[in-house]
């Protein structure tokens, strides 16, 4: 597991930033897929936020949404079969949804950049990495072929590449798994963004090469005091990490909070099952826990809570009512700063 400074000094804000808010807000996001079967409801009603210089972790099994709602947020959905037919996303108070394609073209990778997980699929491979990182100042910037070469190998060694002036000239397959996904950060980092959105990173690295991939990034966040939203489902990577986390299934938020509360004292069964289901050194010789069962289909979502099937504390409300994200409180009714659960027992879960 990674140990990352998250109490080091934040850089001021960049020039021309005089948007208040949140840096990316997410209200009442829903996206569908229209497919012969039926209509996949993927994401019903996501509302999340991420400031300047903060990291929001999104977990949750595959098929949740997690990389559906950041598709949307690139704006590089299929559309068709892809539709999102409700929900505003803002960037610095602007709703890209009703923005243009040319205007939303503009903020794709200068403004909003993504680290996608599998980085040798995701290169080009006949062609250098030098020419693919070089591309982004050759098409933003004008900068011509030698510029943007030395731009690139600027580029590589900021994320630490050894020899990077050698190895510019390197094809992806020339390169390891860790270094590839260094690549992929440099890419994303080209053109200084404020927000950089990264889809399971360390997905397929061995965990001391994730730990390197992870401190690279918390390093060059703090350095740019750029907004992150890490996509895992590793909380391992989580924990050291992020600032918060929204832990997402079945298209839904079904729960919202600091990282260190939600580790300490899970207020949904879920988000409880996937703690329990992380290997720990005191358990040796004990089968491992699993949460029972798959998540559903999300052309045939199970009425009420979509985790009512699997929930050991699941009841009749849970099969008939769908349970809204509702405020966390204490037992004297104090409530959690930033705390949410959409659970029709989290009392029983946070406080039993």
């Amino acid at each position: 597991m990674t140990t990352v400074d998250k109490t080091a000094t934040v850089p001021s804000p960049r020039e021309g930033d005089t948007h208040d808010g949140p840096l990316l807000e997410v209200r009442d996001l829903h996206v569908e897929f229209h497919t012969r079967d039926g209509v996949a409801k993927a994401v019903n009603g996501v509302n999340y936020s991420v400031n300047a210089g903060e990291t929001l972790a999104v977990l949750g099994e595959s098929g949740s949404g997690k990389s559906v709602t950041a598709q949307a947020i690139m704006g590089i959905l299929d559309m068709p079969p892809g539709k999102i037919p409700q929900g505003e996303i803002f960037f610095r108070g602007e709703d890209m949804l009703k923005m243009s394609y040319e205007e939303r073209r503009k903020i794709r990778g200068r403004k909003i950049a993504m680290i996608f997980q599998d980085a040798l699929s995701s290169l080009n491979p006949v062609l250098t990495v030098g020419y693919q990182l070089g591309e982004m100042f050759r098409v933003h910037h004008g900068l011509s072929k030698k510029d943007a070469k030395a731009k690139a190998i600027e580029l590589m060694d900021k994320v630490k590449i050894p020899a990077a002036a050698a190895r510019v000239s390197d094809y992806p397959h020339q390169f390891s798994g860790g270094m590839r996904q260094r690549i992929m950060i440099a890419m994303a980092l080209a053109l200084e963004p404020d927000l950089i959105i990264a889809d399971e990173p360390t997905t397929a690295l061995d965990v001391t090469v994730q730990a390197q991939v992870m401190d690279l990034l918390a390093e060059l966040q703090r350095e740019y005091n750029m907004g992150l939203i890490l996509i895992t489902h590793d909380l391992g990577v989580v924990a050291d990490v992020a600032d918060k986390i929204a832990v997402m299934y079945a298209g839904r938020i079904v729960e919202q909070a600091p990282v260190h509360e939600l580790y300490k004292r899970p207020a949904h069964p879920y988000t409880r099952g996937l703690l329990d289901s992380i290997p720990r050194l005191d358990q040796k010789g004990q089968e491992l826990y699993a949460i029972k069962g798959l998540p559903p289909n999300l052309l045939r979502v199970p009425s009420g809570c979509a985790f009512n099937p699997r929930c050991p504390k699941a009841d009749d409300i849970c099969r008939t009512e769908i349970p809204a994200l509702a405020p966390v409180t204490e037992q004297d009714g104090t409530e959690l700063p930033g705390r949410g659960s959409a659970c029709h027992f989290w009392k029983e879960t946070i406080h039993g």
